[in-house]
């Protein structure tokens, strides 16, 4: 096959060679929605190139990362100028430091900071340390709620394993029974199932793990009360309240949504995407009285070799310090609703089942009649009218998440203009799939 004719399908028949299913990571691959998986060449502010030259709009953004878009002159400049002093060292650096001093100063509660490389990594260390913290096993997450993939994270989880349709007690082969034991997955948003749980097994619980606003079965955001009930139920208990913030930090304002919105202090928060301006880094962050419990000072382990990684950290400061001084929150909000604006009055003037919910500059295409509050509602969705719709903005030069459940994202680097460029898109893919029904 000729790459430079075929694009994408070439490239992907290359990685299929070499990779497993040909990509690096399952929510890259069209299972959800069918056909080859996008192959990119580059990118630039809101747009990426294809291997097939197509220039696309994209609003998959690295699953949330590029918040300020792609390849933005001043966070590769910060790259470069890093690069030039070196790219890792294994020890100590004063810019770690310095990027650990900026969170704890941006997120109530947050008194200490470990750096690690990925969301994953960043909850597996935040659950380890409620276990050490607590002595307890046992850890609440919610259904549909996706925390990387550790072990005990995948039990119900959404993201790539609900596009997956993987099932199972672990959601995932490999997965000791034993392990998925120690994990209970409760309803998203359901106040009155976790304070049952809570009457019952309150003081076996090491900790409570939320994503403040789901973002891994489409964008759900909590129920009045939610989290603050959760606060209260595992202060009561004992146990610890984690926060995962990898899709919200930063993503709604210069903090974390459980501090910006919500208004709650959980007693660890995990962040990533954001915080490193499109390089592999992440943190977990609390109170110094639990963080003080990790190696080398306490007896919980944890270690990285790349954690705090100089190239990472130097891409990180730059955007915190760009959203600081550029506020783009209210623009990119603006631009959001104006297309789920539109988007909603295309679908109800031809008659389509499909809801976009937003919050920010945060989106969701729900092919649902009705609102979508949990797992149980979001799995009502339409995933067939997904994929056309999918491959109907793709046909005409957008790019949203391929999967019904997974966000999109806004960055600052979109306009009013790419707005009514995708309410137009979405509008003749409605058009079409009328004249094709």
């Amino acid at each position: 096959m000729d790459i430079a004719k075929d694009g994408n399908a070439a490239w992907f028949e290359r990685a299929k060679r070499v990779a497993p299913g040909g990509v690096n990571s399952p929510v890259r691959a069209f299972n959800g929605v069918g056909g080859t998986p996008l192959v990119v060449q580059g990118g630039e502010g809101a747009r990426v190139r294809a291997a097939d030259g197509r220039l696309l709009t994209d609003y998959c953004c690295s699953w949330g990362a590029m918040i300020l878009g792609h390849a933005n002159p001043e966070i590769v400049a910060a790259i470069s100028e890093q690069a030039a002093k070196g790219t890792t060292f294994g020890i100590v650096t004063e810019s770690e430091v310095v990027f650990a001093e900026r969170l704890c100063s941006l997120v109530p509660g947050m008194e200490k900071v470990r750096a690690v490389n990925s969301g994953t990594e960043a909850v597996m260390s935040a659950v380890r340390l409620a276990r050490g913290v607590t002595g307890r096993d046992l850890v609440v997450k919610f259904d549909g709620c996706y925390h990387g993939h550790s072990d005990s994270m995948l039990v119900k989880s959404g993201s790539g394993v609900l596009t997956a349709g993987i099932s199972g007690a672990a959601s995932s082969a490999g997965v000791p029974a034993d392990f998925a034991r120690l994990t209970v997955s409760l309803p998203y948003n359901d106040i009155t199932a976790a304070q049952t749980f809570f009457a019952s097994n309150g003081k076996a619980v090491a900790a409570v793990i939320v994503e403040p606003a789901a973002g891994n079965m489409g964008l759900v955001p909590p129920k009045p009360g939610f989290l603050a009930e959760l606060r209260s139920l595992t202060q009561a208990a004992g146990a610890l309240l984690i926060c995962d913030e990898v899709i919200d930090g930063f993503r709604f304002g210069l903090s974390t949504y459980s501090a910006l919105v919500a208004q709650v202090e959980p007693d660890l928060v995990t962040l990533g995407k954001v915080i490193g301006g499109g390089l592999p880094l992440a943190a977990v962050g609390g109170r110094a009285v639990f963080m003080d419990r990790f190696a080398p000072d306490g007896p919980v382990y944890q270690a990285g070799t790349l954690a705090g990684n100089p190239l990472a950290v130097a891409a990180g400061l730059k955007t915190l310090e760009m959203l600081e001084r550029d506020n783009p929150y209210r623009a990119m909000a603006d631009v959001c609703a104006a297309l789920a604006d539109g988007v909603n009055g295309s679908a109800r003037q031809r008659g389509v089942p499909v809801r976009a919910a937003r919050f920010g500059g945060v989106f969701t295409l729900f092919c649902s009649a009705d609102p979508v509050t949990d797992l149980a509602t979001a799995q009502r969705c339409d995933t067939r009218l997904y994929a056309r719709i999918f491959h109907g903005l793709y046909d005409r030069g957008i790019y949203i998440a391929p999967s019904q459940f997974e966000c999109n994202f806004v960055s600052a680097a979109h306009t009013a203009d790419d707005a009514e460029r995708f309410v137009a898109a979405f509008d003749g893919t409605l058009a079409s799939l009328r004249r094709q029904a």
